[in-house]
């Protein structure tokens, strides 16, 4: 009698598998609730009606749906194999909205208008370009956007009337990827825009709505610099309210006088940065946010007065998209924490009312009970202090546990406690300890500690892993014998790194997305992003630099990496191309080590589709039981 084979999972036909042994479908039936989390987001205000679109997934992607009252019926208005961008109503009649989205991940965007009455849609840009969604003039008949259409790397300003496709104009030629605009002047004649050089240096731009004419109004020059967030006009059209780091470690919110471009500083109370703000309509409140250790704090700010008032508390957790209704009343906003998925709410701040507006589904499971985030410090190589957020395992896991650590992307960004989604299997039923560092060059720790990994330093921010190492080793509770080290973008780079710094003392490294040598990623990033990327990497022209970039690149250092590596990318990937990959993979496997490698043909920079998402994760979990628990 032969015995029944044990059935295995077929990879889907846009992905292609290398080195990854057959996946039992008893492993995707084991994991599946994990895999069954849903999310939403707040997209935008209706002008007129108390509804709002949203972004959430039902199938294999994220699309725009409508939601008419608080835990109201989910309704989906767009069908995509690709995930959609959010919406934003047309913002005096709400009669149509415009989304964006691009095709495999490839990021670049085109822009359509819905149409509510037919369902009709009505693509408004070209086709090729890569476009921002844009916003809205108060009038509600145009809209502003930018758009690489005319040299492919420089963001320049069109202006459209959504409802006629043939007024799309340009409105103003600019030189770089790192320009956007802001907000519209009350009487719509002058748009607030930023010109981005990099994550400590922007500026603030007056572009006139006729004739296109830029005005310069905060200097360049100054020895210091500095860089602006946000910002929007006063009720009056007299000032801006910005973010700013002027004078300051952190953003500060700040009012601007246009006359005189003094800038007066509204939260010199609070010691952390103001990430996320929004105007009323009527321009009597501000609502803010602030990054405090990396939680988010909700701020009410009176414009007359300058006080603050009081709002109702929320739960702890991380707080995104805050957004006015038009009413000045309900303030919209998308709450996330370690112990429950992003879902929808509004505060109102008259009755100080707080509503659920979407209820996410959790696979069944009780996420009440899920660990929560611990904030954790150790001292680096030259005695700065360096945090980050550990989850460990529940009490039923006895004895020290194995530990994977995930590193940010970025390397501008943050880890905080959010939803840890898929990653609480690793927990709750492998007793795996997740820790998610925040190394020097990491966002919301002031702007000394966000430069401390540029140029000629980049390699402090793979010691800040180096001396977590050592932290590790003195945890009683933690295995230092079985360390795996992960990341996306950036932190793919970072896990590289570690793998060839610090072979010796982990497990297994995980890349998603990321670095393998920097000239050829400088080189071959598309041309809208490149030089923003050189000012935070170095410029590859310069042979000093370049010299340097490949001497520390991990592709030139892969004859350290002796433990196994799983390599993950997506095809269309415009930031990390396709090719750093490749050729860590190919080094890699020269060393006569496991190399795992799972490409998706229709993904970029990570994957979005849901059974992409799953299939990667199957992967991993493999991963993972073979090289760090055993």
């Amino acid at each position: 009698m032969v015995a029944a084979q044990t059935s295995v999972i077929t990879p889907n036909e846009n992905l292609v598998v290398e080195g990854i042994p057959q996946i039992p479908t008893t492993l995707a039936q084991t994991v599946e609730r994990y895999t069954n989390f849903r999310s939403a987001g707040l997209s935008s205000w209706h002008p007129v009606r108390r509804e709002m679109l949203i972004s959430t997934r039902f199938a294999d992607t994220s699309q725009v749906h409508l939601v008419k009252f608080p835990l109201g019926s989910r309704q989906q208005m767009t069908f995509f194999p690709e995930r959609v961008g959010g919406g934003t109503f047309q913002p005096t009649e709400g009669d149509y909205f415009v989304f964006s989205k691009d095709i495999g991940g490839n990021e670049f965007n085109q822009n359509y208008r819905y149409d509510l009455a037919t369902g009709d849609i009505t693509l408004l840009t070209d086709g090729k370009s890569k476009n921002s969604r844009g916003v809205w003039s108060n009038n509600g008949d145009r809209m502003i956007y930018t758009s690489t259409r005319r040299t492919g790397k420089d963001n320049d300003f069109y202006i459209i009337d959504p409802k006629n496709t043939q007024s799309d104009k340009l409105l103003t030629q600019v030189a770089g990827g790192g320009w956007q605009p802001l907000d519209w002047s009350p009487d719509d004649r002058q748009i607030l825009a930023i010109e981005y050089i990099s994550v400590n240096e922007s500026y603030l731009w007056l572009v006139d709505t006729n004739s296109g004419e830029k005005k310069l109004i905060t200097p360049k020059g100054d020895k210091e610099k500095v860089s602006y967030g946000d910002g929007v006009f006063s009720k009056d059209g007299k000032g801006l309210y910005v973010t700013t780091d002027r004078d300051s470690e952190f953003y500060r919110l700040a009012y601007v006088d246009l006359a005189t471009l003094k800038h007066t500083y509204l939260t010199n109370q609070i010691p952390w940065d103001v990430e996320d703000f929004d105007l009323t309509k009527d321009g009597k409140y501000l609502a803010f946010v602030t990054n405090e250790d990396g939680a988010s704090k909700l701020h009410l700010l009176e414009t007359a007065t300058q006080q603050e008032k009081p709002l109702p508390k929320l739960p702890v957790g991380q707080v995104y998209g805050i957004t006015w209704h038009p009413n000045n009343e309900d303030l919209g906003l998308t709450l996330i924490s370690a112990r429950f998925t992003a879902d929808v709410y509004s505060v109102n701040i008259r009755t100080n009312k707080v509503e659920r507006w979407t209820e996410s589904e959790t696979g069944g499971l009780n996420t009440a009970n899920f660990s929560d985030a611990e904030l954790v410090r150790w001292k680096s190589f030259d005695g700065k202090t360096i945090s980050g957020f550990l989850y460990r395992p529940p009490a039923k896991f006895p004895g020290k546990r194995p530990v994977i650590i995930d590193i940010h992307g970025g390397p501008e960004g943050q880890s905080r406690p959010f939803f840890l989604g898929r990653y609480n299997y690793y927990l709750n039923e492998l007793g795996v300890a997740l820790l998610f560092p925040n190394v020097r060059g990491s966002t919301g720790y002031g702007k000394t500690f966000l430069t401390l990994d540029n140029g000629y330093q980049r390699e402090d921010s793979v010691k800040d892993i180096g001396a977590l190492l050592d932290w590790i080793a003195t945890q009683p509770n933690l295995d230092k014998e079985r360390i795996l080290v992960t990341g996306g973008s950036y932190g793919g780079y970072m896990s590289l790194a570690v793998a060839t710094k610090y072979s010796d003392r982990i497990r297994a490294a995980i890349d998603i997305v990321g670095i393998s040598n920097f000239v050829t990623f400088l080189e071959n990033t598309e041309s809208y992003r490149r030089d923003l990327r050189r000012v935070e990497y170095g410029d590859e022209r310069d042979p000093k630099m370049r010299e340097f970039l490949l001497k520390i690149s991990p592709v030139n250092n892969a004859n350290n990496i002796t433990k196994p590596l799983f390599v993950i990318h997506g095809q269309n990937d415009p930031r990390v191309p396709l090719r750093e990959a490749e050729q860590i993979v190919a080094t890699v496997r020269k060393n006569n080590v496991p190399v795992w490698y799972l490409m998706a043909k229709d993904e970029g920079h990570g994957f979005s589709k849901k059974k992409n998402i799953d299939f990667q994760f199957y992967a991993t979990v493999m991963f993972v039981k073979e090289y760090l628990l055993k």
